[in-house]
């Protein structure tokens, strides 16, 4: 993870207009922990980003997308697979017809 992963997460957590201590009892971690996290003492563990993902209302590619610029591609990629993957065959159509277009 990149140099302001702690910092990332914390403006994150204020995003969601979140205290340290509300966090904390989501993620089911002492606020000492998050705080850690914060200051870049330590790092979260997969279990952890995947709650914090969560909380978030995004999923774990998004949030390491985010937090890692490296992986973002790969994040973005993987969340557009997601979306396609819902749609429906005649949908999936109209959009590569589009996707054609729009390249054009």
């Amino acid at each position: 993870m990149n140099e302001n992963y702690g910092e990332q997460i914390k403006n994150y957590r204020i995003n969601l207009g979140m205290t340290q201590n509300q966090v904390a009892k989501e993620l089911d971690v002492t606020p000492g922990y998050i705080s850690n996290v914060e200051n870049g003492r330590t790092s979260m563990s997969l279990r952890i980003l995947i709650y914090y993902a969560k909380l978030m209302g995004i999923t774990l590619d998004e949030l390491v997308g985010k937090l890692e610029p490296d992986y973002k591609t790969n994040a973005l990629d993987n969340a557009l697979l997601s979306e396609i993957k819902k749609l429906s065959p005649s949908e999936k159509e109209k959009l590569l017809e589009t996707i054609k277009l729009w390249k054009e």
